[in-house]
């Protein structure tokens, strides 16, 4: 059961530039939420261009959403409906201004990045220190 699930759209790759061979930063948005999404994936795993995907964001891959005590592969789980899993942890949670409407959550997956940026209400669930699942699938 994922925290939090939504659609976005690639707006700009690597716009500082190629810094690693096989991981490419990913400049991204979301219509629906009105979110902004920076992240790192290692392209030559899940090669990704200028198109949309569903990214979802959950605590557990077991579909009921029960903590994960060890992985089975040969169970189904939620990373089943995705094409990229990535597994990681929240490592600030910034709000912009008391009376902001607007929160920045930034995690790393064994050093890719991600800053997930929008209205807090939207990623209620997320806390600091949080150990998520990042799933993508292209649409």
């Amino acid at each position: 059961m994922a925290i939090f699930e939504g659609v976005f759209e690639v707006k700009e790759v690597d716009p500082d530039g190629k810094k690693f061979d096989r991981v490419s930063r990913f400049i991204c948005s979301s219509e629906t939420f009105e979110m902004d999404l920076q992240i790192d994936i290692a392209t030559h795993i899940f090669p990704l261009g200028y198109e949309k995907f569903t990214l979802a964001i959950a605590s557990s891959l077991n579909l009921d959403g029960s903590v994960d005590t060890d992985f089975d592969t040969n169970k189904p789980s939620l990373a089943d409906n995705y094409d990229y899993v990535m597994y990681g942890k929240i490592f600030r949670y910034q709000r912009e201004g008391q009376s902001s409407s607007k929160v920045s959550i930034f995690a790393s997956f064994g050093g890719l990045l991600m800053l997930l940026q929008g209205d807090p209400r939207y990623l209620e669930g997320i806390e600091l220190d949080d150990r998520i699942y990042l799933l993508i699938k292209k649409i």
